[in-house]
Formats: structure tokens, C-alpha cells, sequence
């Protein structure tokens, strides 16, 4: 794999080349009808909630327009991490549109109520409490911006790892019409339209629907069903009023439906337990899960206001109260057999309501904001972990698994209230020099119940099974508050035009919880009282909160007459009280099987992560083969060496640093990004037009999906896309070929273990749990679209 990144980085240094190739002036890219803002990343962002150019920013951010994202075939948020340096997107273990996140190193990959994420989502500045459907699809966006570091002082709610954005276009003066469609391998068939129009002068309208379908990958050998297969549809409206040329106020509204089957994980061992019947499947994407207690489907909705008012020339009052819901069933099969071992049905159900108000300051010298933001959050979820090893597996009757056994099931209810103000400014103390300065205080109460029950005879209630209550294990309510003062400073230097030298200092903090899957019974007597007191069973459940020192200095520069555009970061970050959560299998009756399992959610962690990130967008050649034709390449590399300090676990008894035996989770050494673009006339059939070649190529180093590394483990992998979009001059038509990864490369996005690394024993269950899951293979698209 080291060969691999040296052809990587090889490429990489050639398509940056400082050598000096032909000046791009404006009136070339007037003429060749290739736009400067779009081909050269000269993209306006309000990372600091203002409109800035990109390389004026100081901050590390990545941004990725909606035609850029529509030319790479990008269908689903998760992509953007191929071309954003340390980032990870992917689409949780088990799930359709569950997204686990981590920036840097720092994120979360459980979904369950009582985790909060390391990352936050936002959409048109609405933060996204819960991972649930939040793999995006995307349509109808402006603009994608991805913020590494820590965020607090500038955004309504803290994160302590960095922010994804995602931004809708605003609605048009004139009447607006844009349709595609697509069919492409496996059966897809995508429509997508989007329509605004001016009702009055001072109010407009608009609307977007996208329907997304598929045939699976694979198949479900037991129940016969498509397995990674599609069916997704979404909706968007959204009005804008100008009441006043000085107040304006926008109404949006959107919902998702996801009824793609139950995504099942491949079998990567044969069954442990007799008769070992059950040899690994072929294909990855295949899977033998036999759970279907429940349809897989998942509903998103929710809604936005958001008021702006220009108070005078250098003040803006801005009000975005915003309302969420969503609903989803998963039947996630953890040993991916028929046999009912370690399997979970889950219901995941989350609401919110939050509201963020925000002064906004503007002059020569002074440029910041104050803001006060509140998030009233509710989180439930309950999922039964059926296994067979102490009833009895009855066979299939009338497609119906019906068992008899013993079931653990979990249920928990987090309730989130959270305030907090925060201001951030910046005043350029001369024309080269600026300083800014901000800070936020964040309360935090969480509020959880944790419940906890054994059942034998089947499935709980919540699934339809006919289990009876055989003993509760966890009744655990409580609450507890946090709160954090979290700062940033940074110092920005513009020795010459278009150069930003900036250094930056900035504290996250993200809040503790209870353990959702923890067992009250457990908790320990330590005032050797006689008794487990409640005060002894609410610091058993607790994790504290995290915290992040990151420290980061940067160059942005536009060198060589527009020529090349970079961005350069080297960031430390001392990560403290790291959040570590899991399960292990427990024998209760030391007969020698794991017929249950004990949540370990601790903050047994303190990390040290330090590295660099390059970006660059370069002009390699123009009027090379014709007057008007353009060659770009564009490369991101991220380079990340993260290591625990402290991992503080209990062996026999005893607390032990296993820091040396750990590794950060999801968070590869190296990722890159390298992008060729080409703009040139091309004719059809006697018809001028225009023709945009990108051939991207990106590539992840080593990752572990935990802290222990295992099998499921993904090496370094290279993915080759190809895309390829051809318009008629003055034609409202346009034509696209996307191709992804063109070398139909296989590589697990996400996994399931509970396999002693020692003796190879089931860690849970009879079966063992070795499951992954994997990234699309290759596959091509046709579109055709439409625009008025």
C-alpha cells in the first residue's frame, strides 16, 4: 500500500507544479464560457457568518459548489469526504442513512440515544441533533462546507470536532425550472426537479422533489430481498418574503421517506457453533440475515423560519427558530444468519426544536457577531438483542421466524436542554494585521432513563414477539447538568495581496451523558455503606464531558497570476477525557457463553493528534489544443498522526493504561484527493457545444472501525471516478456520464465484531459476530437534464 500513496503523492506534486504554465485572465474564461468562480475555487462561504472569500478565511474549511458536487456524480453527502483531507463520512453500520462523522479524529459512531456527535450537521444553519437521516442526499444545494476544528463561537451549537454545512439555493427573481433524470447500473432510475417563481414583486416560491431508486448490490440469500438496494424519496418547499427592502423572512420545509430494504452486513467467518452449516459467501454483498421482526423505513421532517433584519448599515438582527422529527425501524442482524444470535431490531425515534438569535456587526475595523442559541432535544430508542442460546430455534413457519429464547432488551429515553451565548470579532488592527477573539459558556442538561430488560419466550412487545418479562437488569432515571467556557483567539497577517497567514487557538467541549446500555445493577458500594446507594448508581451510569485544546496555523495564498490557489494547515489538538463507548459480552452464569452483554461507555481516553492538510486548485494548461479549452487539477491531502496517551481499563480487578494497544477509530494516517478537469468545445452530430472532463481519484490509508484493531479493519484503498457532462451552445439540454469506482474496488465502510482477538471464541452469542460492511462498487450513470 506505501507504493500506492508514493504514485498518489507523485501525482499529487506534478498537478501542483509551481512552474508557470499560461496566465488565466478573466476575459479567457469570459470567452471559453468557463466560469473563474466555479473551475478555480474562488467560492464565497460564511464559515464565519459573514460572506468571505474562501481564501480570506482563516479558519480551515473546504467548499464544494452544487455544480462542482452535480459534475463529480456526488448523489449523497457521505461523498464529500473522497475530497476533503481528514474527513470521514460514512454510512453507519446497519443502516440506509445513519451518518457517522469524524474530522481530525474527533467524532462519534454509535447512534443510540445518550451519544452526542463529535461533528455537527447543519442545514441552512439548522443543526442537526441526532445522526438519524442525516446522510443527505444531495439536491437542490448551493453549497457544501466542510469546518475542521473545534466550533462554538461562531455556530448555534458546539462541536467539538468540526461542522458539516449544507446550504440550499435561494430562491430567483425570475421563474426557474431544473429537472434530471438518470437510469444507470443496477437498475437506477433517479428524478429530480427543482422550480421557483415570483408570485409578487417581494415574495417567491419554490419547490424541490427527488425520487432515488435502485436494485440492490446483492441479495438476501433467506429472504429473497435486494440487499443494499434504494428507494428514496424527498421533498422540499421553501418561501422568501422581502417585507421591507431592509427585512426579509424565509420559510423552508422538507421531508425524506426511506423505504430501502434492511442494508444486512456480509459473513466474514464461517458459523462457530454446530453444525457449521454456513461457509462465507462469495459476493459482499450478499448476506444470509434472517432477522425480519421489522421493516426497515425511516421518515425525516421538519421545518424553518428564519427572520433577517438590517437594523442600519452596520447592524443585522438574524432569528432562526426551527423545528425536527424523525421516526425509523432497522432490523439489524448482527451474526448476518438465519439463526436468531445477536440479533437486533431497533426503533430510533427523535424530535427538537431549537432557536438561534444572532447580532451581527459590520464597519471598516470591526466585523463579529453575539448570539444566543437554546436546543430542547428528545431521543428515544429501544432495540431487543434476540439470541437462541438459551431456548430453542424453531424453524421458519409461513415466512415468519417465530422463536423461543432469550432476549435483552434496551430502552432509552435522553432528553437534551441546552443554552448557550457566544460572541466572536474581529478588528483589523491595520490593513495587514487582524486579531479576533471569541468565546461561548454552553449549559448542557441531560436528562435520560435507562431500561433494561431479559425476556424468554421471543421478542418484546415493541417487535411484536410474545416474550414475557424475566427480570429487569437496569431502572435507571437521572439527570445531570454541564456547563463550559469554551475560548478562540486568532491572529491573521496579509503581508501581500492574496496571501492569509492566520494562527488560531480554539477549545471544543462536548457534553457528558448516561450510559444508554449501562446495567444500574452493576454499579458498585463503594462507601462500603451495605447498600448501593442512588447517588452510587447515578456516578456508575455517568460519563463525563470531553474537551479539545486545538491549536492550528494556516497560509492561504493565490499565487503565480491566479495560476495556483492553495491552502496549507498544521493543526495539534490535546484531546482529554475522551468518550469510549461500547458493549462486551457477559457470561452470567459462568457456563461459558456470552448470553448478554454490559454497556462500558467510560472517559478512558486522552489523545494527542497533530498533522497537516494541503489543498490546491492549479491551471495546467489553457488554449492547448483549441482558443477556449481549460485544464485544472485540484488536490487535497491530509495527513493525521493520532495516538492515545492514556486508555485507562479494569483487567483483574486492576486499572491499566492499554494506550500502546489502542488506536484512534476511524481516522486513516493519509487521505487524498486528486481531481482533473477539462473544459473544451466538443461537437455532436454537427452541434456545437461544450464538453467538462473530471477524472477524480481518492484514497484512504490504514483505519480501524475501533479501538482495538481487528479483522474488520480496511487497508488503504484507492477509488477512480470518472465523470464526463456535454451541453449544446444556447441549449437549455445537458448530458452527464458519471463512472465510480471505475477498478470495482472492495473496501468495508463499517463493521460488527464480537470475536475474542486471543482465542477466536464468540465474545457474544454461539454463532460469532465478524460482520462488515461495504462502499458501493463500480457503477455507471446516464443523465439528462433540463434547465429554464
Amino acid at each position: 500500500m506505501a507504493g500506492s500513496f508514493n504514485k498518489f503523492m507523485a501525482l499529487a506534486l506534478c498537478a501542483t507544479a509551481l512552474t508557470p504554465v499560461a496566465a488565466i485572465a478573466q476575459e479567457a474564461a469570459d470567452e471559453s464560457g468557463a466560469s473563474e468562480e466555479r473551475r478555480f475555487g474562488a467560492v464565497v462561504v460564511t464559515a464565519q457568518r459573514r460572506e468571505e472569500n474562501l481564501l480570506d478565511v482563516p479558519l480551515s474549511v473546504s467548499a464544494f459548489d452544487g455544480e462542482l458536487l452535480s459534475d463529480l456524480g456526488i448523489q449523497t453527502m457521505d461523498e464529500v469526504a473522497k475530497i476533503s483531507p481528514n474527513v470521514t463520512l460514512e454510512v453507519s453500520r446497519g443502516t440506509n442513512n445513519t451518518l457517522s462523522a469524524f474530522i481530525r479524529g474527533v467524532g462519534q459512531q454509535d447512534p443510540v440515544s445518550g451519544f452526542e456527535s463529535g461533528v455537527g450537521i447543519y442545514v441552512d444553519d439548522v443543526y442537526l441533533n441526532r445522526p438519524q437521516g442525516a446522510v443527505l442526499e444531495v439536491y437542490d444545494v448551493e453549497r457544501i462546507e466542510v469546518l475542521r476544528g473545534p466550533q462554538g463561537t461562531l455556530y448555534g451549537r458546539n462541536t467539538i470536532g468540526g461542522a458539516v454545512k449544507y446550504v440550499t439555493k435561494g430562491l430567483s427573481d425570475d421563474p426557474t425550472l431544473k429537472v434530471r433524470g438518470a437510469l444507470g447500473s443496477y437498475n437506477q432510475r433517479d428524478i429530480v426537479a427543482n422550480a421557483s417563481t415570483p408570485l409578487t414583486d417581494n415574495l417567491r416560491v419554490g419547490a424541490g422533489v427527488a425520487f432515488f431508486t435502485r436494485d440492490g448490490f446483492g441479495e438476501n440469500l433467506i429472504t429473497g430481498e435486494d440487499n443494499y438496494n434504494k428507494d428514496v424519496a424527498a421533498y422540499r418547499l421553501s418561501a422568501e418574503w422581502d417585507v421591507t427592502d431592509k427585512f426579509q423572512i424565509r420559510v423552508a420545509g422538507d421531508y425524506m421517506s426511506d423505504e430501502s430494504n434492511a442494508r444486512q452486513g456480509h459473513r466474514m467467518i464461517p458459523d462457530l457453533s454446530a453444525p457449521f452449516e454456513y461457509p462465507v459467501l462469495n459476493n459482499v454483498y450478499d448476506t444470509r440475515a434472517g432477522l425480519n421482526a421489522i421493516k426497515q423505513n425511516v421518515d425525516v421532517k421538519g421545518g424553518s423560519i428564519v427572520a433577517q433584519y438590517e437594523l442600519n448599515d452596520n447592524i443585522t438582527l438574524k432569528n432562526i427558530l426551527a423545528y425536527r422529527e424523525d421516526e425509523g425501524t432497522s432490523p439489524i442482524d448482527f451474526d448476518s444468519l438465519p439463526e436468531v444470535d445477536v440479533d437486533v431490531p431497533a426503533i430510533y425515534t427523535n424530535d427538537q426544536l431549537s432557536n438561534e438569535f444572532q447580532i451581527s456587526y459590520s464597519s471598516d475595523r470591526l466585523n463579529g457577531i453575539v448570539g444566543a442559541y437554546y436546543l430542547e432535544a428528545n431521543s428515544d430508542t429501544v432495540f431487543d438483542v434476540g439470541l437462541f442460546t438459551t431456548g430453542e430455534l424453531l424453524n421458519l413457519i409461513n415466512s415468519t421466524t417465530i422463536y423461543s429464547g432469550y432476549t435483552a432488551q434496551t430502552y432509552g429515553d435522553v432528553g437534551t436542554n441546552t443554552w448557550s451565548i457566544f460572541a466572536d470579532f474581529t478588528y483589523d488592527l491595520t490593513d495587514q494585521f487582524s486579531i479576533a477573539l471569541g468565546g461561548r459558556y454552553t449549559e448542557d442538561k441531560r436528562s435520560s432513563t435507562v431500561l433494561r430488560r431479559t425476556y424468554l419466550g421471543g421478542f418484546s412487545e415493541f417487535f411484536g414477539g410474545n416474550g414475557a418479562v424475566a427480570a429487569t437488569i437496569s431502572n435507571f432515571t437521572g439527570s445531570e447538568t454541564f456547563d463550559d467556557f469554551s475560548p478562540r483567539a486568532s491572529l491573521t497577517y496579509k503581508p501581500v495581496e492574496d496571501h492569509t497567514l492566520y494562527a488560531t487557538y480554539s477549545q471544543g467541549f462536548k457534553g457528558g451523558s448516561f450510559d444508554p446500555r449501562g446495567v444500574s445493577t452493576l454499579a458498585i458500594d463503594l462507601d462500603q455503606s451495605g447498600s448501593v446507594t442512588p447517588d452510587e448508581v447515578k456516578a456508575f451510569m455517568l460519563f463525563e464531558p470531553e474537551e479539545v485544546d486545538s491549536y492550528e496555523i494556516g497560509w492561504k495564498s493565490n499565487l503565480f497570476d491566479n495560476r495556483l490557489q492553495s491552502s496549507l494547515a498544521v493543526f495539534y489538538m490535546d484531546y482529554k477525557d475522551v468518550q469510549i463507548p461500547g458493549s462486551v459480552g457477559v457470561d452470567a452464569n459462568n457456563d461459558g457463553v456470552f448470553e448478554t452483554f454490559a454497556g462500558v461507555t467510560t472517559n478512558a481516553g486522552a489523545a494527542t493528534l497533530w498533522g497537516v492538510e494541503y489543498e490546491g486548485t492549479a491551471l495546467l494548461g489553457e488554449k492547448m489544443f483549441n482558443d477556449t479549452d481549460m485544464l485544472t487539477a485540484s488536490t487535497s491531502i491530509g495527513y493525521i498522526n493520532a495516538e492515545y496517551d492514556e486508555f485507562i481499563a479494569i483487567v483483574g480487578g486492576t486499572a491499566v493504561n492499554l494506550a500502546d494497544q489502542r488506536v484512534v477509530q476511524n481516522t486513516p494516517e493519509w487521505t487524498g484527493s486528486l481531481r482533473f478537469s477539462y473544459d473544451t468545445p466538443f461537437n455532436i452530430l454537427q452541434k456545437e457545444g461544450r464538453l467538462i472532463i473530471n477524472q477524480m481519484t481518492s484514497y484512504r490509508g490504514d483505519s480501524s472501525q475501533f479501538e482495538i484493531p481487528s479483522a474488520i479493519d480496511q487497508e488503504a484503498y484507492t477509488l477512480v471516478d470518472l465523470s464526463l457532462r456535454w451541453q449544446e451552445t444556447g441549449s437549455r439540454w445537458g448530458f452527464n456520464m458519471t463512472a465510480k469506482n471505475l477498478t470495482d474496488e472492495r473496501y468495508r465502510v463499517s463493521g460488527y465484531n464480537f470475536i475474542n482477538p486471543v482465542t477466536g471464541a464468540p465474545s457474544l452469542g454461539l454463532e460469532g459476530v465478524l460482520t462488515g460492511f461495504y462502499g458501493d462498487p463500480r457503477t455507471f450513470t446516464f443523465g439528462i437534464d433540463y434547465t429554464f
